[in-house]
């Protein structure tokens, strides 16, 4: 009883020691760093961002407001207005034209898709067709395989059932014979 182990209360109040600055000096460290944070924790709920929103120009206005004249006398600041039009009407329509041709590529994807599944499927069918005549072959030549051996059986039988009767006649014929002798030997 002198001795006595220590209270196990006292280890859990104890601070735990500050864990070490690490700065990480490559994007795979860094990355490595996060997973071990998100690790250390697995029940905390990870936040996941959405995808960011696909850029899509301004539409065009409806009606245009502050139209520009071709008269002579126009102010210095108006050439910025006209210019930031500019730029933003080539932006709408290298917009539209980069998603045509993304429209065109998808279609076309989905034409060859339909394609190959139209080939695959008359390969398929193709070669079902085979396989369906090699079993119907090997059917109709299975059933005169057993139409033959019916044949070969109900052959036989008669056979059976004729050479049945010719052995009987032929017994009693040597019956009769045996019973009736030809000659006797030693008679004059």
């Amino acid at each position: 009883t002198a001795l006595l182990k220590p209270h196990m209360g006292s280890e859990k109040t104890a601070k735990k020691e500050p864990q070490p600055l690490i700065i990480a000096k490559t994007p795979a460290e860094e990355q490595r760093l996060k997973l071990e944070k998100l690790m250390r924790n697995p029940d905390k709920v990870v936040p996941i961002p959405d995808r960011p929103k696909e850029w899509t120009p301004r539409a065009p206005p409806e009606f245009v407001r502050d139209v520009m004249g071709s008269s002579a006398g126009a102010g210095s600041g108006e050439f910025h207005v006209y210019r930031h039009l500019r730029r933003r009407e080539y932006q709408r329509q290298d917009f539209l034209d980069k998603m045509s041709a993304v429209y065109n590529k998808n279609e076309q994807y989905l034409i060859k898709v339909e394609e190959n599944k139209k080939a695959a499927d008359e390969r398929t069918a193709k070669r079902r067709k085979k396989r369906e005549k090699l079993k119907q072959k090997k059917l109709a030549t299975k059933k005169a395989k057993q139409e033959a051996k019916k044949q070969n059986d109900e052959e036989s039988d008669d056979k059976s059932s004729e050479s049945s009767d010719e052995d009987e006649q032929e017994e009693r014929e040597a019956e009769d014979d045996a019973e009736v002798p030809s000659f006797i030997m030693g008679k004059k």
